[in-house]
């Protein structure tokens, strides 16, 4: 059977399986089955983000693992790394998010954390697969179980903006600070604007009160036109937008230039190198981040590492090499030293401690990074034959790298769910690049095209 759970848990649209109450309880009772031990009952952390289907999915889930003896804390409306950071802090057995990030309000999902704020191991999702696939379910609850407290709720959501003021924000004084923040009617609404006043900003926040339907709607991290017109609007030092869950962070420079992951990575680099603190003077980033980055750090001597899409292949990675820093062109980046877990707000105050110390604007910390054209063509193919198989596919491909050299670059592969072949990319040319794109596709489409 095709597996529930996905590189970032599993997600889909809420009220059919397997986001639907009895599956979410399933969930719950495995979870807490399988983490029991001899020591106590399993201390389970839940957060969820603001979909309307949030709260139901939750009870669910908390009914399960009670039934199965388990503890839960809930948390209430957090982000998912403020779930990962009170797992880890509480030493619980595990902590569970309801969110889909980004995706529209109709979905939702479910993802777990191990005590160290990573993401579970699989194995143990598929323990969970296993259990909802036979048929597992919780016996009916002698007594009905409580719904979360809003005092506990409020008394751990408090914890984790105590750590990032008082812990990640050590220091930083942001009373000369103008910023826009763009919470996505998300997970972040009540939590992002209270942290940068704590530290002093004067905040605009936006799309900050949430009815259950309008998640990212027209906001947040994929939508920035409405920060870039607010941030040229008030005049602000920057903007900030998060995505639904707050995993991510995107960016708008004083003057409305849009700042994705790939130069915030270049900012953060060139930071943590000045600073000593860039372990082999190494960044991890995935196949999607632009040639651009890795002429720019090359240029300063840092090497760029490429992973799969995902950041949990970027945290393998980092902590493989034991590096400082990799992320994602996305807006998900993570810093070792600080979380296990991308977080949108760390980012945020970790970008702001830079331009804080440097004394420049985030205009000027993004200079020497560009951006590469990039083309990316899908090509409909009868079967995924290796490209190292397909003669005259290989002598495109070697003719265009040698074209591209050190100042472009080639990613050839099939699509994971799709009948297709897809060719990106990158060079400092357009139209020279469309060009070497139609030659790679007209071979793949003669060896194998459907």
């Amino acid at each position: 059977m095709k597996p529930l759970f996905g590189t970032d848990g599993i997600r889909g649209e809420a009220g059919q399986f397997p986001l639907d109450a009895p599956t979410a309880s399933a969930i719950g009772y495995s979870l807490a089955t399988h983490l029991s031990n001899t020591t106590g009952p399993p201390e389970i952390v839940i957060g969820r983000d603001t979909r309307e289907s949030g709260d139901w999915l939750e009870q669910a889930l908390i009914d399960g693992a009670t039934r199965a003896g388990g503890k839960c804390l809930s948390a209430g409306v957090i982000t998912t790394p403020g779930v990962a950071f009170l797992t880890r802090k509480l030493d619980a057995d595990a902590g569970v998010v309801i969110s889909a990030s980004h995706n529209p309000y109709q979905d939702n999902g479910i993802k777990i954390f191990s005590p160290s704020g990573e993401k579970m191991d699989d194995s143990v999702e598929r323990v969970i697969e296993a259990d909802i696939f036979a048929g597992v379910s919780p016996e009916p609850p002698s007594s009905e179980s409580k719904p979360p407290a809003p005092e506990q709720e409020h008394e751990l959501q408090q914890q984790y903006l105590a750590f990032l003021s008082d812990h990640i924000g050590e220091g930083l004084d942001l009373h000369d600070l103008k910023v826009v923040v763009d919470c996505a009617n998300g997970a972040s609404s009540a939590l992002a604007p209270e942290l940068f006043k704590r530290l002093g900003a004067q905040t605009i926040a936006i799309n900050c009160n949430p009815d259950g339907r309008n998640i990212n709607l027209n906001c947040g991290s994929l939508h920035i036109d409405s920060l870039r017109e607010q941030v040229v609007a008030h005049k602000a030092d920057l903007g900030v937008a998060f995505d639904g869950d707050a995993d991510r962070s995107l960016f708008v420079d004083e003057v409305g230039n849009f700042v994705d992951g790939d130069a915030t990575l270049w900012v953060l680099a060139n930071y943590l190198k000045a600073h000593g603190r860039l372990q082999d003077d190494t960044v991890v980033a995935t196949v999607m981040s632009n040639i651009g980055l890795e002429i720019a750090l090359r240029a300063v001597g840092i090497k760029l590492v490429r992973t799969d899409v995902g950041d949990k292949y970027v945290l393998d990675e980092l902590q493989r090499r034991n590096a400082s820093l990799g992320g994602e062109q996305s807006g998900h980046i993570i810093l070792p030293a600080l979380s296990l877990a991308g977080d949108g707000m760390i980012t945020a105050l970790s970008l702001i401690r830079a331009l804080s110390d440097s004394g420049k604007s985030l205009g000027q910390m993004t200079t020497g990074f560009q951006t590469y054209p990039q083309i990316l063509l899908n090509v409909r193919v009868r079967e995924k034959r290796p490209f190292s198989d397909l003669s005259s596919v290989q002598t495109a491909v070697r003719e265009v790298e040698t074209e591209l050299a050190n100042k472009g670059r080639l990613l050839l592969r099939y699509s994971g769910t799709e009948a297709l072949a897809r060719v990106m990319i990158e060079g400092e040319n357009q139209h020279q690049i469309e060009s070497y794109a139609e030659k790679i596709a007209s071979a793949i489409k003669q060896e194998i095209g459907a």
